[in-house]
């Protein structure tokens, strides 16, 4: 307790503003050696309760303590192999970090920094994989998709992915930006994967170029589907078809994935004045961030509640107003307006709280007042739906995956089968829980461990 938690040397928060470069920097050797000096190796240790894989936490920070980095990167990655993304991206503060008992009386260990320091400073080892004979396919190349990949390839599998875009990572390519997670760290996790031999294979849109069905009629023995959410959720008001709405989803990935906010871009983007936000989440704080690197002048991000109902992490609220972001709380949009077909204000709401609804927060309500402001753009970030591609495709060759009314997958809890044998699906195209990278790293790991068994059962291997 009588160490003070190390924190990490941040860009300055003006020249961050005109770059995309990694808002944050690694500790250093020292402070990674303080930090890890403040845990306390508890016996039952609420931390690793606390991670959705269950990252064997006190254990790699002794390995810190005792000088071995590369034994603490090795125990990481035998339940993780994304540590240099986990300990970027992951919401620690309500995970491993939100269960350290030290915050109960002061900061909890910085345990994010110390696993992405311990992630970008060693290698993954190498696995000597002895081939089962048997196929493996997953459709998507996200954080579900590429923890099952290494944990079925570890296992002996021929593991191949299938991804709908150019590239690889799904949601952490196109929907996180580079300021947060850079990507060569990406790059070289990806590489691992491909060093282990695990096959992917880019531009392939399951329910489109090849359907589940004709995998399994090409011999694969199990199929675990975490396609994703990208269906986007409108804020259906009148007004949204104009020019210059953009749903997040869209926005991001034309930034992130098709580099649109440069000036050579062959997909250019329409770069304003003005932008507004629509979302709390750290969707919205990517976009508004997003917004202000690619030369928006104004960017603000509107709220229905209070700033105490935020969903997005501290930290990136935090971030957002120091590069200028200003926040609207309690209005919520009534019209997009426009001149020309592009837009050019928003009448917005007034809100005030009322009783809690059903997500515990009290639930916004119409004060009966109005007010119109400029924007120029708007981008929306109210979260994603399943794409209904693959869905309807399998229920047009006879395949009953069942989903909820939601159009989401339903799957088992512990082993994310769907209604039809051999396909399983996690992520956020199937979600058991919040909707973030750990947990659908969670799913990823789950579903493998199914599936091996499954493939396995006669010989009692397990991962």
């Amino acid at each position: 307790m009588a160490i003070e938690r190390q924190r990490v040397i941040e860009q300055d928060k003006i020249e961050r503003r005109h770059n995309f470069d990694p808002v944050e920097s690694n500790l250093t050797e020292e402070q990674v050696k303080l930090e890890a000096s403040r845990c306390l190796n508890c016996k039952n240790p609420h931390c690793v309760q606390g991670c959705p894989v269950n990252i064997q936490i006190p254990q790699f920070i002794q390995a810190i303590k005792e000088g071995d980095l590369q034994k603490a990167g090795d125990i990481i990655r035998q339940t993780s192999m994304l540590p240099s993304v986990c300990g970027r991206v992951c919401p620690q503060e309500r995970q491993c970090e939100g269960k350290c008992v030290l915050g109960i009386k002061g900061s909890p260990v910085a345990i994010g920094a110390l696993e992405r320091y311990v992630g970008d400073n060693t290698k993954a080892e190498d696995v000597n994989i002895v081939p089962s004979g048997k196929k493996v396919a997953i459709v998507g190349s996200g954080c579900a998709g590429i923890t099952a990949a290494a944990d079925l390839r570890k296992a002996g599998h021929e593991v191949v992915v299938f991804e709908a875009l150019h590239e690889l990572g799904g949601v952490l390519r196109y929907g996180i930006p580079p300021f947060r997670l850079p990507r060569t760290v990406l790059d070289r996790e990806i590489e691992n994967l491909k060093a282990m031999g695990v096959k992917f294979y880019t531009n392939v849109v399951v329910g489109k170029s090849i359907t589940l069905k004709q995998l399994k009629d090409d011999g694969f023995d199990a199929i675990f589907i975490c396609s994703g959410a990208g269906l986007p959720k409108m804020l259906h008001v009148p007004g949204e078809n104009l020019n210059g709405v953009f749903s997040a989803n869209e926005f991001l990935t034309r930034v992130n994935l098709m580099h649109a906010g440069q000036a050579n871009s062959p997909t250019p983007l329409r770069v304003g004045k003005k932008a507004a936000v629509f979302g709390g989440g750290n969707v919205a704080m990517d976009a508004a961030r997003t917004a202000v690197r690619v030369g928006f002048e104004e960017v603000y991000i509107i709220y229905r509640r209070t700033e105490k109902e935020l969903p997005a992490r501290l930290e990136e609220i935090r971030h957002a107003k120091e590069e200028g972001v200003i926040f609207k709380f309690l209005y919520a949009p009534k019209e997009i307006l426009g001149e020309n077909g592009y837009v050019k204000a928003v009448e917005l709401e007034v809100m005030e709280l009322g009783e809690p609804d059903s997500s515990g927060r009290r639930r916004p309500v119409s004060t009966g007042k109005f007010e119109t402001v400029d924007f120029d753009t708007v981008i929306v970030a109210l979260g994603t739906g399943p794409n209904p591609i693959i869905q309807r495709s399998a229920e047009a060759e006879g395949l009953d995956i069942i989903t909820d009314p939601k159009g989401y997958i339903t799957v088992d809890a512990e082993t994310r089968a769907t209604s039809v044998q051999s396909i399983y699906a996690g992520g956020d195209v199937a979600p058991v829980g919040e909707s973030n990278a750990i947990n659908a790293m969670g799913a990823g790991k789950k579903a493998a461990k199914a599936i091996n068994e499954i493939l396995n059962k006669n010989t009692g291997c397990r991962i």
